[in-house]
């Protein structure tokens, strides 16, 4: 199972841009990258200084001193330039979509309506926090394995390349006497070492078409819907894509963010088409005023838990909290079932490593066996 982790826990894609907006489309390498880590700074910084009593365009003057990175630099003087000029500070923000995400930007908005900005940022914090978090679970869940596949394969291409090749010679006047193992290494040896090159090159340019091939929208909405249908894959990313829907929408009903606003950014937050055509399903939904309980009713791919506790959200007046809660139980079921599963993962997998030394082992010393039972 492969996950994606532009599936797995991120940066939302950028908003639409509004027209004469000024957004960075290209940086040249000195000025380095910028990603929610950064993002996270900024803002947990930006919302000590507020709490502390300092204005807004003399925070983003301090924060703009102390910034290392020009384009974080750059980025936060352009913000507080437009600041200046009149702007809202999320109108600011909206022409930075590669470092502040929907989400971001309408939490923002809705804050500065109500006058509660260093509390939202505190949120925003707290959020990334979390998405990177549910990241680094999923990472660190599924990197002990790959690496026990990856030292697999260069374990056996190191015997076959390297160590078979001095056995084969030997092995050649017993040939026929081979065991069926023996011969299919030697095999694979000799096509290795003879074509190896040409092997290699095959193998990238297979690499090299099946990830373009996926990067076509077709492909792509092949494979989101391949995720929801596989039994064990199937829950796996629909716990992942529901702790990210409930947790952004939780924090922008909380904070006062329309539905709409919020399910529009949301969006942008699930990286698959199904997921996406269920928030138009509820957009929808919302637009008729049927509520978005009805939404969640007539999805299957919602639990019947969460279906229940969202009605309830939303006949008590307490839907942002609900989904609050929905987001922190689907979160530490995850984890914990990420958790079991790289358990299971590292003893399957020592033991194919086992299994493949032990054949290869066998598979050279049977013949020598063979050989000095013949020489005595």
């Amino acid at each position: 199972m492969a996950i994606e982790w532009d599936e797995l826990p991120a940066a939302a894609a950028p908003a639409p841009k509004k027209p004469g907006a000024r957004t960075v489309s290209w940086l040249t390498p000195s000025e380095g990258r910028v990603g929610s880590a950064d993002r996270i700074s900024f803002t947990e910084r930006l919302a000590l200084l507020l709490e502390t009593g300092v204005a807004l365009h003399d925070a983003l003057q301090v924060l703009e001193e102390q910034a290392t990175k020009p384009r974080l630099k750059r980025i936060i003087g352009e913000v507080a330039t437009d600041i200046v000029g009149g702007q809202r500070f999320s109108e600011a923000l909206v022409k930075h979509p590669d470092l502040f995400p929907p989400t971001y930007i309408n939490l923002i908005g809705a804050s500065e309506t109500g006058g509660f900005l260093p509390q939202v940022l505190e949120q925003l914090v707290e959020l990334d926090e979390k998405q990177e978090k549910l990241r680094s679970t999923i990472v660190s869940a599924l990197s002990y394995p790959g690496f026990l596949i990856v030292f697999s394969i260069l374990v056996v291409i190191f015997i076959l390349v390297v160590v078979f090749p001095k056995f084969s010679v030997m092995f050649g006047s017993i040939y026929a006497e081979l065991p069926f193992t023996t011969k299919f290494l030697i095999g694979a040896s000799e096509l290795l070492v003879g074509h190896g090159l040409a092997l290699g090159c095959g193998v990238l340019a297979l690499l090299v078409a099946a990830v373009g091939a996926l990067r076509r929208p077709d492909m792509q909405e092949r494979l989101d819907r391949l995720k929801l249908r596989v039994p064990g894959v199937r829950d796996l990313f629909i716990k992942i894509y529901l702790t990210r829907l409930m947790r952004v929408m939780g924090i922008s009903l909380e904070r006062g963010v329309t539905i709409l606003a919020t399910l529009d950014a949301c969006r942008n937050v699930i990286p698959n088409a199904e997921f996406r055509r269920f928030i138009g399903q509820l957009e929808i939904q919302v637009t008729e005023g049927k509520g978005i309980a009805a939404g969640f009713k007539d999805n299957a791919l919602i639990p019947t838990s969460v279906r229940q506790m969202i009605a309830t959200g939303e006949e008590t007046g307490t839907l942002g909290r609900v989904m609050g809660r929905v987001a922190d139980f689907y979160e530490r079921d995850l984890t914990r079932q990420l958790n079991q599963l790289a358990k299971m993962a590292e003893p399957v997998m020592l033991l194919v490593m086992g299994v493949l030394v032990g054949t290869i082992v066998t598979s050279i010393i049977l013949p020598i066996f063979k050989m000095s039972r013949a020489v005595h």
